[in-house]
């Protein structure tokens, strides 16, 4: 972001597709599994389904996962031949509009396999998931139901192709609730020796235990880091800047930002930035987030509002504390984890949260 390229809005979010591509095929390499998919659900964590998709295709990513039925009508226009399923299974009535798209359903209730196999039998064999829960307690059938399900003629009418789980705490390493997954897993796999398995999220890649058919990281390819408390292996993918509208020195005392929150211990010089909540930064940020100015990291001074941002930059050099200069808000060593962190949440929720109202710049 420089003064000499004016943009529509202060914030401006560059992604890096390499980037993107580079995750998918280390995490391909690390998962050890005959394929590896790539989850895009929302809007391909905050990076966009209609940008991520084709360059993860281009990469050879031939499956897709989301969470809704919008999502996969964006992702099927934008990968027209992959293998697309929908994580949240399907509400009733709305079997014909998957088919129509050819989209597949990720079955989680007897109701919801009995439709879609009765939709079968009226309109010719589609595929879906099945998927089980050993652990989360959220969706998909018990372990025990799925047992009892196995020798049901309805499977057969289902048109199942994939069974799949979802991991508690993959990241936590040695959970023990992982490997009672992972067993667990195992028993139901053994009734349904005929279709391919799916356990492994993005952490779940680095484990032996989960490994199977497919992998399905997501979080990862985007940057996030699938095994805190070590380095991070993926590249990062997103970087957040937003422009300094204005820069003013403060007397020992002052304060800033709504609520006076924030009062100067001594003379300070404040930087304001054209970003804030409503462009999915976190309020939660306040007293704790920090940008980088000149290679310097800077505090928030005060509260985030809807649409500025105010940073003590007493410490960064002087030469860059102009109008227009670029202050980074994710990137240069404030990673997702650490935003996360500062914002009182994880990396997840900032990067699913990034606004529609950034100038996106995608690199490739």
């Amino acid at each position: 972001m420089t003064e000499s390229h004016p943009i529509g809005h202060g914030g401006r979010l560059t992604i890096d597709l390499a980037a993107l591509r580079a995750n998918w095929r280390h995490l391909a390499d690390v998962a050890e599994c005959p394929e590896t998919a790539a989850v895009i659900k929302a809007d391909a964590y905050g990076c966009g389904i209609a940008r991520a998709a084709p360059a993860l295709w281009a990469e050879g990513c031939r499956t897709f996962f989301v969470a809704h039925l919008s999502e996969g009508l964006t992702a099927r226009k934008a990968a027209p031949e992959a293998a697309i399923y929908v994580l949240n299974g399907f509400p009733p009535g709305t079997a014909q509009a998957y088919r129509d798209a050819d989209l597949r359903p990720v079955l989680g209730s007897r109701e919801e396999v009995a439709e879609w196999a009765a939709r079968n039998r009226a309109g010719g064999m589609r595929p879906a998931a099945l998927h089980v829960d050993t652990g989360m307690n959220r969706l998909g059938l018990s372990v025990p139901e799925a047992l009892a399900l196995a020798s049901d003629p309805m499977m057969a009418e289902a048109g199942l192709d994939l069974l799949m789980s979802h991991l508690v705490s993959a990241e936590v390493e040695h959970d023990p609730l992982t490997d009672h997954q992972a067993s667990e897993f195992d028993r139901v796999r053994a009734a349904y020796p005929h279709l391919r398995a799916s356990l492994a999220n993005s952490s779940g890649d680095f484990l032996a235990s989960c490994r199977a058919d497919l992998a399905r990281p997501g979080y990862a390819l985007y940057g996030g880091n699938p095994r805190p408390g070590r380095g991070n292996p993926m590249r990062p993918v997103v970087r957040l800047e937003a422009g300094i509208l204005q820069v003013r020195d403060v007397d020992a005392g002052a304060t800033a930002g709504y609520n006076a929150r924030w009062t100067a211990r001594g003379p300070r010089r404040l930087a304001t930035l054209s970003l804030g909540y409503a462009d999915g930064y976190p309020r939660s940020s306040t007293g704790r987030g920090e940008a980088v100015v000149g290679g310097v990291r800077c505090p928030f001074a005060g509260n985030v509002s809807m649409d500025l941002i105010i940073l003590d930059v007493t410490g960064a050099p002087e030469e860059v504390l102009r109008r227009g200069a670029p202050a980074t808000l994710i990137g240069d060593g404030l990673d997702l984890d650490t935003v996360g962190r500062n914002a009182g949440t994880i990396g997840y929720e900032i990067l699913t949260g990034l606004g529609r109202r950034y100038e996106r710049v995608y690199r490739d």
